[in-house]
């Protein structure tokens, strides 16, 4: 299923004046239509005076003395775009300029290696002044990023038409003289016009009507014409009859890899993520993207993880082109390989780390590290597979259970108070009598990070029942002062 993302910056010509240290407000740039000077672009603070684009300067000027002008550079404006639009390969391998105020970043198939869609739209947010939406084609995504009730929005797949059914009819991306007359027909919703039969329509307003309409809907596809950067390293291969097969693609991808990794040898760097991208005979360009943990140059290993997502691939009537793109590289030099005892090549763990990060995505590959914390939910945390070791170290004294629950279980569980272990706990409706058992081991809260930890105490015990199922209870109060705890028993953790 394709997921397109459609940024809309509102206020981007005069975000690049921000940019180049132009602080006055309420500010406008100006252009000639032709008859007169008119506001081009403004900020929220000459929109709240009652400015708009298209008014006439010396209107706008008589409304509000003091204004602060700078003529419009609509080319320049367009240039920054394509080059923010290449900023965003971070994303995905298909990024593309929507003159003059959006970008589209295809999504498909990358959204998980960067924790989901709604991660990947919040953490654009973070990085720019700008509303954003996410659906299945371009027009949906663009719609609803710039008509949408809401800046940040996920159209779930295959509900385009009920995402746009009440949007205006400028979310169409039609002519302002045919959204008049359909104004003037009595249309004013998007949901409302799809309802309509389509002959007298296109009739009187051309073709484009109706071809918007199934661009939005998913029913005619869209491209979008990827930017690709020049200095990027990259290698492509034109073909003279378009390929169709796995096995045509695999080959190629191996070539690619080879003339890819040998001009990343020239320049002394590896590569840690390669799109590829696949030209189809009907105009549109599909991709793939992989990631490495460390920077790489061994072809075989790159060519595998790519041969592995191929199946994410539909060739259409046939691929004419393909390029492999390396739009993140680092420095990698030549290194002597580790020995082991036995004086054979220590094992580098770096290839598998790759294969299950690009199957499973990046969140779902870590490694534990501790954490000097005596709560327990609180001395441990997530770290990149392969992140270099860290000098903290759990205690090998207290034997803490192997798996954790996340919250702990609360159970029923019958104790002598304040200090004795429980004889019977029930979990799950399933009761279970204590046969053995060891604590308790007091923790205290933390009380430097919040008040409500001050008092507040769990006393932890360690239990196997009748079956040899041994588990990790804890009581929270002392047993003896309610101020320290409700005395609710909770299952922690098991051995």
């Amino acid at each position: 299923m394709r997921r397109i993302i459609a940024l809309f910056l509102p206020t981007w010509p005069i975000d690049r004046l921000r940019r180049f240290g132009v602080d006055a407000t309420p500010l406008v740039t100006a252009c000639h239509d032709g008859r007169r000077r008119v506001i081009a672009a403004l900020d929220p603070a000459a929109a709240a005076l009652g400015l708009h684009p298209g008014m006439a300067l010396a209107q706008a000027q008589a409304r509000v003395p003091g204004l602060t002008i700078h003529e419009a550079t609509p080319d320049a404006d367009t240039d920054a775009l394509h080059r923010l639009a290449a900023w965003c390969l971070r994303y995905a391998p298909l990024t593309a300029a929507d003159p003059p105020d959006g970008i589209w970043i295809d999504i498909t198939g990358s959204a998980h290696l960067q924790g989901g869609e709604t991660a990947v739209l919040r953490d654009l947010c973070r990085h720019l002044p700008l509303r954003t939406a996410v659906a299945d084609t371009p027009g949906a995504a663009h719609a609803v990023a710039r008509f949408g009730a809401e800046d940040l929005t996920v159209v779930p797949a295959g509900d385009m038409q009920t995402a746009v059914a009440g949007l205006p009819l400028e979310a169409l991306r039609l002519p302002p003289e045919t959204v008049r007359g359909l104004h003037l027909l009595g249309f004013d919703t998007i949901g409302r016009l799809a309802a309509t039969p389509r002959a007298p329509l296109v009739r009187r307003f051309g073709p484009r009507l109706a071809t918007r309409l199934d661009q939005a809907f998913g029913s005619v596809f869209e491209p979008i014409v990827p930017v690709v950067p020049p200095d990027l390293p990259r290698a492509r291969l034109a073909f003279a009859e378009p390929l169709l097969t796995a096995a045509s693609f695999s080959a190629v991808i191996t070539r690619l890899a080879a003339t890819l990794c040998a001009d990343l040898e020239k320049a002394g760097r590896g590569a840690r993520r390669l799109d590829l991208l696949f030209e189809r005979v009907d105009g549109s360009v599909q991709a793939l993207r992989i990631g490495t943990a460390r920077p790489t140059r061994d072809i075989r290993h790159l060519a595998r993880m790519l041969n592995e997502r191929l199946e994410r691939i539909d060739p259409g009537l046939g691929v004419e082109a393909m390029t492999l793109v390396a739009p993140l590289s680092d420095p990698l030099a030549y290194a002597q390989a580790p020995l082991t005892e036995t004086g054979a090549p220590a094992q580098d763990l770096a290839p598998l780390v790759d294969r299950l990060t690009n199957r499973l995505g990046s969140g779902r590959i870590y490694r534990i590290a501790p954490v000097e914390s005596d709560v327990p939910e609180r001395s441990a945390r997530r770290m990149p597979a392969l992140a270099p070791p860290v000098r903290t170290a759990w205690p090998a004294d207290l034997p803490r259970p192997v798996r954790l629950l996340d919250p702990p279980q609360p159970v029923e569980a019958m104790a002598l108070l304040p200090d004795h272990p429980p004889v019977a706990f029930t979990w799950h409706r399933v009761r279970h009598r204590v046969r053995r058992a060891d604590g308790p081991e007091r923790i205290a809260g933390e009380w430097w990070k919040r008040d409500g930890e001050m008092r507040s105490v769990r006393d932890y015990f360690r239990v196997e029942d009748e079956d040899g199922h041994r588990y990790w209870l804890f009581r929270r109060g002392d047993g003896d002062d309610p101020v320290t705890g409700d005395m609710r028993w909770f299952l922690h953790g098991f051995f």
